[in-house]
């Protein structure tokens, strides 16, 4: 297999990336090690002919509103600029997208070459990304969406949500939103998969299976830390205005593994079962320290 590389180690995802791939000994780097935005830290930290994870983002989806030139330098510009050194390097791309990338609007999960029309300045500047890998990269670049993404450590609902069941009696959650909750251990290794069948190009949804609303997640992240379901009470998203948008529909079709021949992802109920036992429960303790 070719040599590995990890950007954006230092994120959530691609600390679990790295710890998932720890095998195949993949090079890794945070932006302090290889800005992704400077291409010729990129052009001397990727070797010739390697398999390049773009874990890299600009993902602060509020933020992004009032400053999408840095969310574009980021998520589009820089996507860009990695896509021409791979190119140039003869490797292949797995680019990290997002669900944001459409509109939220669907009544049925997406499918991978559905319309793309983002309502936020992150969706643009994500969907800049991902057209990006497909003009530069057309036999050897891999999109891989993403969606509702937790893990251990860095911020997730999860853990924000079991910090608050510390201090607050009840926590209000939206019922009105729908998506996928997605472990990021799964994502590592949905990706793995891609890399060792050598899928060279297409898009593919790396979200376990299944839907609920943040209102279902929360409670089911309660059973799993033994606290009271009730406390978690449903609200819709009117009690909480944001800068941009939520999409109020954000399940992924998963087409794309079974035409290749590919395991189809788990259900997000076991993938959140494995995740509490494995990180999650690490939050609690945390708090209590």
């Amino acid at each position: 297999m070719t040599e590995l590389v990890v950007l954006g180690a230092g994120g959530m995802l691609g600390r679990a990336l790295v710890e998932h791939l720890a095998h195949h000994a993949p090079l890794a780097a945070t932006r302090a090690e290889a800005d992704v935005t400077n291409a010729n830290a990129l052009q001397r930290f990727i070797p010739d002919g390697a398999t390049v994870i773009n874990a890299s983002a600009y993902t602060n989806v509020d933020g992004a509103e009032s400053n999408e030139a840095q969310a574009l330098a980021i998520n589009t510009d820089a996507v860009r600029t990695i896509a021409e050194t791979v190119k140039a390097k003869g490797g292949r791309l797995i680019h990290i997208s997002t669900d944001y990338v459409f509109d939220g609007t669907a009544s049925k999960p997406y499918d991978e070459d559905a319309a793309r029309s983002p309502t936020s300045a992150y969706g643009r500047s994500k969907l800049g990304g991902e057209q990006a890998v497909e003009d530069t990269l057309p036999d050897s670049g891999v999109i891989v969406r993403t969606a509702w993404l937790y893990g251990y450590p860095g911020k997730s609902f999860p853990a924000t949500i079991l910090r608050a069941s510390q201090n607050r009696e009840f926590l209000d959650v939206v019922t009105d939103q729908i998506g996928q909750p997605t472990w990021s251990g799964d994502v590592a290794a949905m990706v793995e998969t891609l890399i060792v069948n050598d899928i060279c190009h297409g898009i593919f949804h790396a979200t376990n299976s299944g839907q609920t609303s943040w209102h279902g997640f929360a409670r089911a992240v309660f059973r799993q830390a033994g606290l009271d379901e009730e406390r978690i009470r449903p609200v819709t998203s009117e009690a909480f205005p944001r800068p941009a948008a939520r999409p109020s529909y954000s399940v992924l079709g998963h087409s794309g593994w079974e035409f290749h021949g590919l395991q189809e992802p788990r259900p997000w109920e076991n993938a959140l079962a494995e995740a509490w036992t494995r990180e999650l429960q690490h939050v609690l303790k945390d708090v209590a320290s």
